[in-house]
């Protein structure tokens, strides 16, 4: 045998030449050779990977090289280890678009020119670019497949020919039931399952108390500024004003609130969107004395579920029952698509909402209740949310890192929890104009002034739990690149 024979391998599987690694860099090395064959299609979903024994023999490496590699792409999503079925591809990921270069095309910038509109969101999602930090996009990657067709099997193999029949427009009970477990175990938040609406995500449910907010002569709902975007385009509509109340360090200004004249305001009090912050104990106090004089708090309780270095914060539906409309979904905890969501409303608006639901679509799809339900019993979502904090802790560590190197001076908000950061920076230059330029870098993101309705200091919002920590580090050198270009 040759020296140069002995010093590398080669495999079969993938054309695989150890030999063209970098001194020190095998494990990296490899790790990017498979997730670009899972993108491209040589490795499709679904198929099996060598042994990390035999690959680690023929390529003449440790075999701690490959089961770092497979690591890596196991907490990316891409890979899962099945005992005995090996390690099989779960999901592509997403890669660069190859030979043009991306947002160079009048539709790419077209979110970022004037107002944001009501088709903003669809635009942005449309827009090709291999960086999505999109705030709000849970790691789809991740999603329990296996979990979730053990309990469809489950729901199937016991369900009686009857229960396939038109379902209560409130919800199917056993999910009532789940998530009044649910909220219990995770939230603090104690109700019974007649208490719970079953709703189609905040969004519907949002939609539903529109009329039932005007009918008890509420024609204002205030919102946090800043705030969601998309929560004030819902609201506005459905016909109901949406004064802004400024946010600071504590939460939502209260006796700004109360100078607003609005009777409801929609909070998110356990991690403000978009900044991050969590509300204080006396603006909470200060909170509720408002709601007994007459206030109704929504509750957006929209990704409490998911913080890394603080102790959980309680909901304020469990302190005020009676003027608190409590609202949550899986939408950022399995995903979007599943559109299950949660309405907790006070009790005089129970009976109302109820009618709203059953003339608006008869109640959600039965099935993927009961699926859901299964998920929440069985122990199987409290996993999977386990696994989803560690990921999504190593994620945002891998964003704060390369914001500190690409973007020095910049400050970083809400990194305790979530699935997204704001960042401020100090260039005189509009965020607007800065995500249209992070675009033709390849970036998506938010400008923070999407999400305000009164002037503040430019910012972009950021989302970063649905993209693995090397591509994090690629992206936001981007924005960076996008910075110096405008400064």
């Amino acid at each position: 045998m040759s020296p140069m024979n002995a010093a590398s391998g080669g495999s079969d599987f993938l054309q695989l030449d150890i030999g063209a690694a970098p001194a020190g860099g095998k494990a990296r090395w490899l790790t990017e050779r498979l997730r670009r064959a899972i993108a491209d299609g040589r490795l499709t979903v679904g198929s099996r990977l060598p042994p990390t024994r035999v690959l680690a023999a023929e390529l003449r490496v440790s075999r701690g090289v490959v089961a770092e590699a497979y690591r890596r792409l196991a907490e990316d999503g891409h890979l899962e280890g099945r005992r005995r079925g090996g390690t099989v591809v779960v999901a592509v990921p997403q890669e660069p678009v190859r030979g043009e270069a991306p947002g160079k095309a009048g539709p790419d910038i077209a979110p970022f020119t004037g107002e944001p509109g009501p088709d903003v969101f669809d635009a942005l999602r449309a827009a090709p670019a291999p960086f999505d930090f999109t705030p709000g996009r849970p790691d789809l990657a991740a999603f329990p497949r296996a979990a979730y067709l053990r309990a469809e099997r489950a729901v199937l193999a016991g369900l009686s020919a009857d229960s396939l029949g038109y379902g209560d427009p409130r919800g199917a009970l056993p999910l009532r039931r789940s998530v009044a477990d649910w909220l219990a175990r995770n939230r603090g938040v104690r109700v019974a399952p007649d208490d719970v609406l079953i709703v189609a995500g905040t969004a519907q449910a949002l939609t539903l108390l529109h009329a039932v907010l005007r009918a008890d002569g509420i024609e204002a709902v205030a919102l946090e500024d800043p705030g969601s975007l998309g929560s004030r385009q819902h609201l506005r509509n459905g016909g109901l004003a949406t004064p802004p109340v400024p946010v600071d360090e504590a939460g939502i200004r209260v006796d700004a609130l109360r100078a607003s004249g609005a009777r409801a305001v929609l909070l998110t009090p356990a991690h403000q969107f978009p900044t991050g912050v969590v509300t204080s104990g006396e603006r909470r106090r200060e909170l509720l004395r408002w709601a007994q004089d007459g206030g109704l708090i929504l509750e957006d309780d929209y990704d409490a579920e998911h913080r890394y270095d603080r102790p959980p914060v309680p909901a304020l539906r469990e302190l005020l029952a009676d003027r608190v409309c409590y609202m949550g979904s899986v939408s950022k905890l399995l995903a979007p698509a599943l559109r299950i969501g949660w309405l907790i409303p006070p009790p005089a608006y129970h009976a109302a909402l109820t009618t709203a639901k059953r003339f608006t679509d008869l109640g959600n799809a039965v099935l993927p209740q009961l699926a859901l339900a299964r998920l929440m019993d069985s122990g199987d979502l409290e996993r999977h949310l386990r696994l989803l904090r560690g990921r999504h802790r190593r994620r945002r560590d891998a964003m704060i890192g390369a914001l500190a190197a690409h973007l020095p001076g910049a400050v970083v908000h809400g990194a305790a929890a979530g699935l997204h950061l704001t960042v401020t920076y100090a260039a005189d230059v509009p965020d607007t104009a800065l995500a249209a330029a992070a675009l033709t870098h390849g970036v998506k993101c938010h400008p923070l002034s999407w999400h305000r309705q009164r002037p503040g200091h430019p910012g972009l919002v950021l989302g970063y739990a649905a993209t693995p920590t090397g591509v994090i580090t690629e992206g936001v050198a981007g924005l960076g690149r996008a910075l110096r270009e405008l400064s």
